[in-house]
């Protein structure tokens, strides 16, 4: 079956598939690994300093001649240097998220780099596209880190993003496989954006502790919280049932901002401390079983999405 259509020929990849820019999960031996298979990889720069995130770009380079973009959060302090890193090594997709995409967007087009906006509303949807964006990410409340505080699921977002805006719509949360894919693009969407599913890849630079703790997560594993700070989906430990207990009994920004400390997701994805780390997981992660190579897991989702939509047809 043809994987072309407009999502594929904006980035010029092969499938309508993204990986998503994780923190401490996405650098460039999983970037380039799912840009070699076919399907768009990105380096999550969440979690470098430019300085980090240049080497990993000049890594990806090296290891991929396929296109490959980078996912910069808008709320952390060294936006302005990684952006300049960015264009300096004259990267042509950024995907951008957690901040008003008016901000950066103009300046980026100017540059001739392709931009994508991560939204949680058909609002900030409609916010990314006037502010000049190529596509949206529509990510549902099912989605693992940073969430959207209206808890709107995929399965509603996906459509009422599509409806508000003409560029294309990228689904994200909840989607591992092809029947997930299948449903998205029924839905409206155009491609999808995977996360948890290549946490559990060799190639992802979180810790193995993490990478098994997601295959072993079962359904209700995982739940929003921090909604006073900057929502956000975790894996039940000691540090969430603190979070947890505290916003329980009122604790305001002040004493949740202490709890959460410093470098608490470093210290969980990345170091592998499953009790005191911030471990960010989709829901979906209870469908994850084993861990597998990025390529294979690229396969795996277009050979299940052409599967799926051949039996539909076959049954309609």
């Amino acid at each position: 079956m043809n994987s072309q259509n407009r999502l594929t020929q904006l980035f010029n990849v092969r499938y309508p598939i993204i990986q998503a820019g994780m923190v401490w999960a996405s650098g460039w031996r999983l970037a380039s690994a799912v840009s070699n298979a076919g399907a768009l990889g990105l380096i999550g720069a969440g979690s470098m300093y430019p300085a980090v995130l240049r080497e990993h770009i000049q890594q990806c380079k090296t290891a991929t001649d396929k296109p490959f973009g980078v996912n910069i959060p808008l709320m952390y302090p060294d936006v302005e240097e990684l952006l300049k890193i960015i264009i300096e090594e004259k990267i042509s997709i950024v995907f951008t998220s957690a901040g008003n995409p008016k901000t950066y967007t103009g300046f980026l087009k100017e540059k001739g780099i392709t931009v994508v906006h991560v939204v949680s509303s058909s609002k900030f949807a409609m916010k990314a596209e006037e502010a000049g964006c190529d596509a949206v990410v529509a990510e549902g409340f099912e989605a693992g880190g940073h969430n959207g505080r209206e808890e709107t699921t995929t399965m509603v977002l996906v459509p009422l993003v599509k409806e508000a805006v003409k560029i294309p719509v990228i689904a994200a949360g909840g989607i591992a496989s092809g029947k997930q894919m299948l449903a998205a693009m029924v839905l409206g969407a155009d491609g999808v954006q995977v996360g948890s599913r290549f946490v559990c890849t060799p190639e992802a630079s979180s810790h193995m502790a993490f990478k098994e703790a997601v295959i072993k997560a079962q359904e209700g594993d995982t739940l929003l919280s921090m909604k006073k700070l900057m929502p956000v989906r975790l894996l039940k430990n000691n540090f969430f049932t603190e979070i947890r207990n505290a916003e329980l009994r009122g604790a305001n920004e002040e004493e949740l901002t202490k709890i959460l400390g410093r470098a608490r997701a470093k210290k969980g994805m990345f170091e592998g401390d499953l009790e005191e780390g911030e471990l960010e997981i989709g829901q979906v992660s209870a469908l994850i079983k084993n861990i597998k190579p990025a390529a294979e897991v690229v396969n795996e989702i277009w050979n299940d999405y052409e599967e799926a939509l051949r039996k539909l047809k076959v049954n309609s």
